[in-house]
């Protein structure tokens, strides 16, 4: 049977005048690798942000693995993030004078929990970099930078992983090593994996891809290729549709 890792039910976000989401509605498979494309301004991190519980949308209802995170308060908000959410940005976001083990360790010590050496390592080991453990930031690549990024992300085994352009200031063979990496994660592991991204070639490494336009949901694609993305994007940018 089929579980559903992220329910968005009539998501709306309005920023005084501004709507980001006007009632979305969509659903994340358990174990998928969903892209979220648009052009610019049709709300594709607003829906991240309010999916992943890091903004409070203005109206619908936001559900992980069945849990309505309206209905929580800031607290139990805060633990659930903690516990069950994972988030990649676009910059790393690294403790340059901590090692690669000590930055993936951070979430479970702000939390409270002596981690385990094992556990570190194998997070480390899951994202390709079980060698790296006692190097800092500065003395990694982009591309491995942002591996620990992400492995710090899953060190509290989250039910969802959302990215933020996770590739987006990497250069395109690293880029293409990562999404590699996160198409693995999937595959092997079962994670669930929603991903903003602009770029065609990133978001064929999902299993499905969702488009944005104006904060409502524009269409989708499964079993994407580059050229189908690229192809629905150029109609979603076209300067008729932008008349309309």
């Amino acid at each position: 049977m089929t579980t559903t890792a992220v329910r968005l039910t009539a998501l709306r976000r309005t920023y005084r005048d501004v709507t980001a989401l006007d009632g979305v509605d969509l659903g994340f498979r358990a174990g998928s690798f969903t892209a979220v494309m648009g052009p610019s301004g049709s709300g594709k991190s607003t829906l991240l942000q309010c999916a992943a519980g890091l903004d409070r949308p203005t109206g619908g209802r936001v559900e992980i693995d069945g849990t309505d995170l309206g209905a929580l308060s800031e607290r139990r908000l805060t633990l659930l993030r903690r516990d069950r959410i994972g988030f990649v940005f676009q910059a790393f976001n690294l403790l340059p004078s901590l090692t690669a083990a000590q930055n993936v360790a951070l979430p479970l010590r702000l939390a409270g929990r002596r981690p385990a050496r094992a556990e570190v390592r194998a997070a480390l080991a899951r994202v390709g970099l079980a060698d790296r453990a006692r190097h800092r930031p500065g003395e990694m690549s982009g591309g491995q930078q942002q591996r620990v990024a992400i492995a710090r992300a899953l060190i509290t085994r989250p039910a969802v992983l959302f990215g933020d352009e996770p590739t987006g200031a990497l250069d395109t063979t690293t880029s293409r090593d990562v999404l590699r990496m996160l198409r693995e994660l999937v595959d092997r592991d079962g994670q669930t994996i929603i991903m903003v991204t602009h770029d065609p070639v990133a978001a064929s490494f999902a299993d499905r891809v969702v488009f944005l336009v104006d904060g409502r949901v524009a269409g989708e694609l499964t079993a994407p290729t580059a050229e189908a993305v690229a192809g629905r994007m150029a109609g979603l940018e076209s300067p008729e549709r932008a008349a309309c």
